[in-house]
């Protein structure tokens, strides 16, 4: 249907959110130095950027799923609900968990316009809302595996 495509495309959005959020992350974290060590150096840090990338990675799994379903689904008539909103639920989720980590490895200058990652944080969050809220989501998700209204 025309909302999963939707779907499918705001996941696709808060991916590329995520990665840009991420990848600004990685960069800062190789450049700022507080106490004499470069700031990615921290364990913190560390775990961070690893929860960050796992996320943003199982996400994108998710949209490949989805579109795999989608193009299926042209020819076999499939409802494919259940995918697509798993992955728009997912990664604009992770868009937020991402954006939101982002901030904080950038600390003080993370809530600055002068930074992108101020950006990514705001747009992540209309990934959750538009084309179905993640509460919607959910309740899409539950219906197809349920059979339930």
């Amino acid at each position: 249907s025309l909302l999963d495509a939707g779907r499918i495309g705001i996941a696709a959005q808060a991916l590329g959110l995520a990665e840009a959020a991420l990848e600004a992350s990685i960069a800062y974290a190789g450049e700022r130095e507080s106490m004499g060590k470069k700031i990615g150096q921290y364990q913190m840090i560390q775990q961070k950027l690893a929860d960050m990338k796992t996320r943003t990675e199982a996400a994108r799994l998710l949209i490949y799923q989805a579109a795999l379903a989608n193009m299926r689904a042209k020819q076999t008539g499939e409802r494919i609900s259940v995918y697509t909103s798993m992955a728009k639920l997912f990664a604009s989720e992770t868009a937020m968990f991402v954006t939101h980590q982002a901030v904080q490895i950038h600390g003080g200058m993370g809530y600055s316009k002068e930074m992108p990652v101020e950006r990514y944080f705001r747009d992540a969050k209309i990934t959750e809302i538009y084309e179905g809220t993640s509460e919607i989501q959910r309740m899409v998700i539950a219906r197809q595996l349920t059979g339930l209204r």
